[in-house]
């Protein structure tokens, strides 16, 4: 019986581990940060070479130079706080569950 206990115990540690590696790399703060990026990227490149027709119809701004601009800034950001302040484990992911 205490075979069986130890097995099972060794099971859920295992499962509780995936998970929290599971929810680190599915964290919404990477799929935000990296669509604002790639986004950011292709509207700054839009941005560029405005043709006059755009610039007139913004009056003048280089609007999508600094949309795109800020998404990047904002993409980083999400990117940047991920890295500083990563997802934590979960509470028996931890220690090695409870009863270790």
């Amino acid at each position: 019986m205490s075979e069986f206990r130890n097995d099972l115990h060794k099971e859920v540690s295992e499962l509780e581990r995936k998970s929290a590696t599971a929810a680190r790399l599915f964290d919404i703060r990477r799929i935000i940060g990296g669509l604002f990026v790639i986004y950011g990227v292709i509207v700054t490149l839009a941005g560029i070479n405005p043709s006059e027709a755009d610039l007139k119809k913004a009056e003048g701004v280089h609007i999508n130079l600094w949309t795109g601009l800020a998404m990047l800034v904002l993409g980083l950001f999400f990117l940047l706080w991920l890295k500083l302040r990563p997802a934590p484990a979960p509470d028996g992911a931890a220690d090695g569950g409870p009863d270790a």
